[in-house]
């Protein structure tokens, strides 16, 4: 199988809604004309969370879409199981969506397709940047929060993005691999530590606005989490000046040098995940 798109959803105790998260990703990527693959991360779940997946993936047809759960023998954090996951595909394009879609797997297109072209290394979503497109909001105090945090993490990293936490963000594995695997933070502020390495690498990255709908049911829990990611911000940026991140940077440089050097042609070449999104984003 070729694959063009590997997508990983990592999962912690979701085997209540996990059947129908992947119903839906099936349906969509069997209308795709490319091929891809489905890795479930089972984050040390206390629940029937890889069995649902195993289970999911032998009832249904997915004829373009190789499938596979990846089961961590206890809970690391869902940075640690994103990690995981990515560093487990096999496709040139890896996304990792929430296990609650709470970005429909619809928007894919304004993620994958910029990185098709060849025009950016990450492109991820962003429920700041129009919030029109959220049709279920948070609390406003869990709304409030996330807005200082982010400001948080502009002053803190001088990262230059509104919404660094939305669970549906797409890499070019090629280049985006020594930022993957030089990442360190397993909980929730990881994802501030990719898009901070990436960006200190100098690779190419698009915040993008995608649809999004809160859902309940979520493991975070709004006080205590929110002082362990701003805590794992303050990690990052201690790391930074002790020179941790200096080899991926380099390696990732080098890779991009020799990129740069060979003709600019895009990624794959495969016409598939068109839509007006993803046209207006080539445009801009």
């Amino acid at each position: 199988m070729s694959l063009s798109l590997s997508l990983v959803i990592p999962s912690y105790n979701e085997a209540s809604r996990l059947e129908k998260t992947l119903a839906t990703v099936f349906t969509y990527l069997n209308e795709q004309p490319s091929e891809s693959e489905v890795i479930v991360v089972d984050d040390g779940s206390r629940d029937e969370t890889a069995a649902v997946a195993e289970e999911s993936f032998r009832r249904r047809e997915h004829r373009r879409v190789a499938a596979r759960v990846m089961r961590l023998a206890e809970n690391r954090g869902k940075g640690y199981a994103v990690r995981a996951g990515l560093l487990a595909t096999q496709a040139p394009i890896a996304l990792f969506s929430d296990a609650d879609l709470s970005t429909p797997i619809t928007e894919t297109p304004k993620l994958v397709g910029p990185i098709r072209a060849g025009e950016y290394d990450v492109v991820f979503g962003s429920r700041a940047l129009n919030r029109k497109l959220i049709g279920v909001h948070q609390s406003w105090r869990r709304e409030q929060g996330g807005r200082v945090f982010n400001l948080a993490v502009r002053l803190a990293t001088g990262l230059p993005y509104w919404d660094t936490q939305c669970g549906f963000k797409a890499f070019r594995m090629d280049v985006c691999r020594p930022v993957i695997e030089a990442a360190s933070i397993d909980r929730f502020g990881f994802d501030v530590e990719l898009l901070y390495v990436a960006h200190a690498a100098g690779l190419r990255l698009r915040e993008w606005p995608v649809r999004w709908d809160h859902n309940e049911g979520g493991t975070i829990q709004y006080t205590r989490d929110s002082v362990r990611m701003l805590n794992e911000v303050r990690l990052i940026r201690r790391q930074a000046r002790a020179g941790f991140y200096d080899a991926a940077i380099s390696r990732v440089r080098a890779l991009t040098a020799r990129r740069e050097a060979g003709a600019h042609t895009p990624l794959i070449s495969v016409e598939s995940d068109a839509s007006p999104e993803l046209l207006a984003a080539r445009r801009i």
